[in-house]
């Protein structure tokens, strides 16, 4: 047990690190959003925690995630529950995925593509939303003044967020998808979930 509680700590240490490091690779390559986010992968080693290790898995890495990015500055922020609701809040729901983590994980063992493509594609997309409303509610709280005049703050936020998330959506989904088909071993760890 002892040994699973190490290997669990390191392994949110390292996706975490990764998803971090991604993070800044698609920051540097589209710097298109004055107020923060991006088209970005680094969402997939946050996923990848949450059906190896479930729920608990998830949310600490996207916990890590966003503290680290925080902590070092990379962050765009007007107010302490801002900066919580969308670095804080928005990353750790991301471990909601982790929800589908057992059938991810049996659907891998049977080797049924389809089904793990259904279940990681639905996974991803609830986690995805959950991220979204994070962001959206903070957009419509925080930063109602950059809505364009005559313009609703809650379409200001929802187009704002959305032109990043939903790419992000899609390029997340694809990814996991090819990762699935190349290394499907990566979803099998976790025999606790199974």
């Amino acid at each position: 047990m002892k040994e699973n509680n190490t290997l669990f700590l390191v392994e949110v240490a390292i996706f975490s690190a990764l998803a971090y490091m991604l993070d800044l690779l698609s920051g540097a390559l589209s710097q298109i959003w004055p107020q923060g986010g991006s088209v970005a992968i680094s969402m997939v080693p946050i996923f990848i925690m949450a059906f190896r290790w479930g729920l608990k898995g998830g949310i600490l890495s996207g916990f890590v995630l966003g503290l680290l990015q925080i902590v070092t500055g990379r962050f765009y922020g007007v107010d302490p529950v801002q900066i919580s609701l969308d670095y804080i809040v928005a990353f750790m729901v991301l471990g909601f995925a982790g929800i589908v983590a057992k059938q991810v994980v049996t659907a891998s063992k049977e080797d049924n593509l389809k089904k793990l493509i259904l279940f990681v594609t639905f996974a991803i997309f609830i986690a995805c939303l959950l991220r979204f409303t994070a962001h959206f509610v903070a957009g419509m709280i925080f930063f109602a003044h950059f809505a364009p005049e005559g313009q609703p703050v809650w379409i200001y936020s929802l187009i704002y967020n959305g032109s990043y998330m939903l790419p992000s959506f899609v390029v997340t989904t694809i990814v996991t998808v090819l990762l699935i088909k190349t290394v499907p071993r990566i979803f099998r760890f976790n025999q606790s979930i199974a």
